[in-house]
Formats: C-alpha cells, structure tokens, sequence
C-alpha cells in the first residue's frame, strides 16, 4: 500500500490580485514579530527567549551540519527597521507591535551602546548583540521607522521614542562620513545606500513635527551627503561602493542596492542617473545574451512573468551551501525593482511628465516606453512591469512564503533554503504609496 501524501494547492496568478495576495502575505511577516504572548526559544544559544518587539529575521535554521550552516533567528536592526515600517503603514487591530519594537530598539541599543558598538547591526532574540558587523544604516532606519509610527504610540512610549531617536542622532552626527559596512554585510567603505538613507533620515529630522529636537549639524550633513551621493556616478551608472570591491565578489557593480537607495532613501526615483543603473541591472539578469543571464528568466518570460534579479553580478552565496557557488536570484532584489516602477508610475501620474533623457532612455525602452508615449500609457506599462515582477515572486514563493534566493537554473525556480521574513518591496499598491505588494513582499524577504 502506498504512502499517504498531501499536496498544497496553489494560487491560480492570472486570476488573482496581487493587492490581494499581499494582504495574506503580510500576516505571515508578521508571523515573525515576537511579542509578550507569541515567544521564540533560540535553538542555538540555549536559553534565549524572544522579548516582545523581537522581528526575527527568520524562524528557520540549518542544523543537520553536513551541507551548510546558517543561523537567521537574529533581529537586525535594519530589517527590523523596515518590518516596522510596513506594520506602521497596514492596519494593525492594536499598536501593541509598534510599542513593542521601540521597547525592544531601546533594549538592543543599550546593549551595543554598552559594548562600546552602538551600530552593532544583529541581535539575539532578546536584544544581547553579536559577534557581528557594525552598520550605520541601521540606527538611521530605525529613526525612520520611528518617525513613521510615531502618532501610533502612547505618551509615554512616544517620550521613549524620542530618546531612541536622539541617541541615534548623537551617534550619527560623528558617523555619517565614515566608512560602514553595507546593506550585504559584505564590504567596508563608503556605501550609497547607507549615504542614501541617511540623507533621508536627516531631511525627515528636520521637517518633522513631532517636537523632536532638530541638531544645528544637519544644516551641515544634509549638502555633504548630497555632494557625496554625485561622488558614486562614473559616468555610466551608480557605483555601490567607494572605493569599488576588487575581491573575489567583483564585479561588484553594478549592484541592487543601488535600486533600494531609491525606495528607502533620499535618492529620487525620477532620477535618470539611477534609471540608468537600473536598466544596467535588468539587462545583466534577464537578457539571455548576458553573461549573467538567469535560466529561470527565459523560462518565465514564457510564462508571461519576470524577470528576477539578484545582487550584484559577481555575486557567489548560494542559501544551499557554505561554499561560494554561485549567483541567484533574490525575492528582495526583485520586490524592490517592482517598487520602482511603481513609484516612478506614481510619479508619473502626478507630474504628467516622463523623466526621459539620453541616460534613462535605455530604462524606459525595457518596458516599450519611447519619446512617442503619452504619460499616461507609461505609467501604465511601468506598473504591468511591475505586476510582472511580483507574479513571478508569488510563483515561486513556497505557498505564499518567502525565503532570500530562488534557484537561477530550475525549471521551478524553486526557493533556496533560507526561509526568511515576508518583506516585500514597500510601496506596493498601484494606488497607493505605502502597503502594496511590493512593500510586504520586500519585508518579507529578507537582505541579510
């Protein structure tokens, strides 16, 4: 007699609404929010318990010890910071989580701060820092984040906010020009994005409302960094990093975070510098003449989905193993790329003009948009380009959940093992500026 088996049925795409689908996949982020009555044990460091406000960046963990080993039961202060942006953005029945994540962003910056490496970028579930890298990125999402749920709060957690916030500021006032780790965790120097979403935080610092004290150095840091961001253009596209890798990663450029500089930073999505990168990174994935070109694109593009985009062309981690084998795909790449052409749709829309030049025609022409094309019919065909995206995330996607890679060579596409946090790309909705499926789908995708 045989074994008895079940199988999951699957959502049928052209039928369904991605506004829809993310609705389910918000909920299964948030799955990975700790709180008073919904606690995590560490399965490696025995005895840890989650503290409420905990976002883990994944429930899962390797432990056969035969073919990898990898760890995601860690709060990291950026990915926590951009999980509670989407919590602010979606109806929440209580403001519980959002109490929650600042108790606990105050719990983990005491701890660092104690050690003597306030920007210490990954917890243990209850707030004790790691043997791990320092990013100056994390306390200034964190203050994004704050910023954005802020009015959610209750007095006496908004007085407490605003500590988190001043800290983060008096930290930041003597690191903002130096070299950080980046977003990947994999190099140190000068980084685009973490210049990017510094500029945004201390912008937001300074038109803020909510009586948070403004520091007279802004008025300082604010055209620095402006200055510094021209510094990464080459002529050609948005350098990552500066000095640029030359290790055993490169060719490190062009390289995604580029793209998310954009959607969680201060870098316009109208720019046509950074429309010029971005059709640079469409084009080394999903055109099969690319060396870089990924098998599960071409096999997608028949399905009427796609394409998937990775890091960085040179990139070898690979979820299944320790070794450095090879370049995939990744959901959070894709979710944030999909958020582009949202946002730069919406833009579109507002303005009824089309940021074409000599430098973003190149971006423009991926999606059939040329000097003819009303701003209408481009706003349009930016937001099927999106929806394209994102369908091949949710084909691809376990029953809905999200782990970092997609497989670049199967026929399935099937997920490498890490099973990480939903976070799609943030913007999402079509209509929308806040809580659509590329938001939640980039928040539950983790970029660890």
């Amino acid at each position: 007699m045989g074994t008895l088996q079940y199988s999951l049925a699957r959502p049928a795409l052209a039928q369904s609404n991605l506004t829809t689908v993310v609705q389910y996949m918000f909920w299964l982020m948030f799955r990975n929010v700790a709180s008073d009555g919904f606690v995590f044990e560490d399965p490696v460091n025995a005895g840890v318990l989650s503290k409420p406000g905990c976002v883990l960046a994944s429930p899962s963990w390797e432990n056969s010890a035969t073919q990898v080993k990898q760890d995601y039961v860690y709060n990291w202060t950026r990915d926590a910071a951009i999980v509670a942006i989407e919590l602010a953005a979606d109806p929440l029945p209580t403001s519980q989580p959002l109490i929650d994540y600042v108790q606990f962003a105050q719990i983990c910056q005491n701890s660092a701060d104690d050690i003597g490496h306030f920007d210490r970028a990954s917890f243990l579930i209850n707030g004790t820092p790691r043997d791990w890298t320092d990013q100056t990125d994390g306390p200034t999402l964190q203050t994004l984040a704050i910023l954005q749920l802020f009015a959610q709060l209750d007095v006496p957690t908004q007085a407490l906010a605003k500590a988190v916030v001043a800290a983060n500021l008096n930290f930041l006032q003597n690191a903002y020009q130096r070299d950080t780790y980046n977003l990947w965790e994999e190099e140190k120097g000068a980084s685009f994005f973490a210049r990017s979403v510094q500029l945004k935080c201390f912008q937001a610092i300074m038109a803020n409302t909510l009586e948070i004290p403004v520091p007279g150095w802004l008025s300082t840091a604010v055209p620095w960094l402006q200055n510094a961001l021209e510094s990464h253009w080459n002529d050609g596209y948005y350098q990552s990093m500066l000095p640029v890798p030359t290790d055993y990663r490169a060719p490190y450029e062009p390289n995604i975070d580029i793209v998310m500089a954009a959607i969680y930073g201060a870098v316009a999505v109208t720019d046509t510098k950074l429309l010029a990168t971005a059709a640079l990174l469409r084009r080394q994935w999903a055109d099969p003449g690319s060396k870089y070109f990924y098998p599960i694109n071409g096999t997608d593009q028949q399905r009427g989905m796609g394409p998937m985009l990775g890091r960085y062309p040179g990139d070898v981690y690979d979820d299944d193993t320790d070794a450095q084998a090879g370049n995939h795909p990744w959901a959070v790449s894709t979710a944030n790329f999909a958020e582009l052409y949202y946002q730069l749709a919406k833009q579109i829309t507002t303005a009824g003009t089309v940021p074409l030049d000599n430098l973003s025609a190149s971006f423009f022409s991926q999606i059939g948009v040329g000097a003819s094309t009303t701003p209408t019919a481009a706003a349009a065909a930016l937001q099927g380009a999106g929806d394209q995206m994102l369908q091949a995330v949710v084909f691809h996607s376990d029953h809905l959940e999200l782990s970092e890679q997609f497989d670049a060579t199967s026929s399935s596409g099937y997920f490498r093992s890490a099973g990480m946090t939903l976070h799609p790309s943030r913007d999402q909705s079509l209509q929308d500026s806040r809580g659509g499926p590329a938001g939640v789908i980039g928040a539950c995708s983790e970029p660890v």
